[in-house]
């Protein structure tokens, strides 16, 4: 996992959240009101929903966006009919690339999504063509307080499930299956511990290492790409310098 988990990365794709909030929460709402649509309105009972809405929260959303949204997705409201998709392709420099969208009109998504990767040099390739490289994994992100205990986080963490605990200067990254995820999150969360990020991610098996140069044109790539609405999550193999700041 080494190259992936680094605070800096973390930290900057954090910072450009805070800039672009209700964009953000425009696509944790989508993530609602499909969890909701597919498995019911009550997050006792879906456990998608509450994996999701542990992800709005960490992001610091309103409770009535929240509620709104999860209704929406209900039939409560107006209906909505998103569709998950996958796209998978390499960015210039070798590095893969995966993006996933939720989408009401595929043809739009798609004809945005490819000439991104053109624009920088990259391709779409065909589904599969890079996620052999990926594991999907449970990734939580606690700041690392001066009364915290780095100890207690890390053996109630491991007896929750966790395979893997990685502190730092900053913050405690903690790595679950998919299956853990929510048992490992609702443990901490009943010890009181609040998140910086709360989320299912996937992690490259092995990175490509990038110049300052190439970080940058990388960056831009997955800048246009999370710039699109329908565009949820961007994950990629490259590997930033520790001094690159996005």
């Amino acid at each position: 996992m080494s190259g992936h988990s680094k605070w800096h990365n973390i930290q900057n794709k954090k910072g450009k959240a805070d800039a672009k909030r209700g964009k953000i929460f425009t696509k944790i709402g989508k993530e609602l009101a499909l969890a909701s649509k597919n498995g019911g309105a009550n997050p006792e009972t879906n456990s998608k929903l509450r994996d999701v809405i542990a992800k709005a929260k960490a992001n610091n959303m309103p409770q009535d966006t929240m509620m709104r949204a999860i209704k929406k997705g209900a039939g409560e409201l107006e209906n909505v009919n998103y569709e998950e998709i996958t796209y998978e392709g390499y960015g210039p420099f070798g590095v893969a690339v995966i993006v996933a969208a939720l989408t009401d009109n595929k043809n739009r998504t798609a004809g945005n999504v490819r000439p991104a990767f053109t624009k920088f040099g990259g391709n779409l390739g065909a589904n599969g063509c890079v996620g052999w490289m990926f594991q999907q994994k449970g990734q939580i992100v606690i700041e690392r307080k001066e009364d915290m205990d780095e100890e207690e986080i890390m053996m109630a963490a491991i007896e929750a499930g966790a395979e893997d605990f990685q502190p730092s200067e900053e913050v405690f990254e903690i790595i679950t299956s998919v299956e853990d995820f929510g048992g490992v999150r609702e443990t901490l969360e009943g010890m009181g511990f609040e998140f910086l990020s709360a989320e299912f991610t996937m992690i490259p098996d092995t990175t490509v290492s990038l110049s300052m140069e190439e970080s940058e044109t990388i960056q831009k790539l997955i800048d246009k790409l999370e710039d699109d609405d329908d565009v949820q999550n961007v994950w990629h193999n490259g590997e930033f310098p520790e001094e690159f700041e996005g």
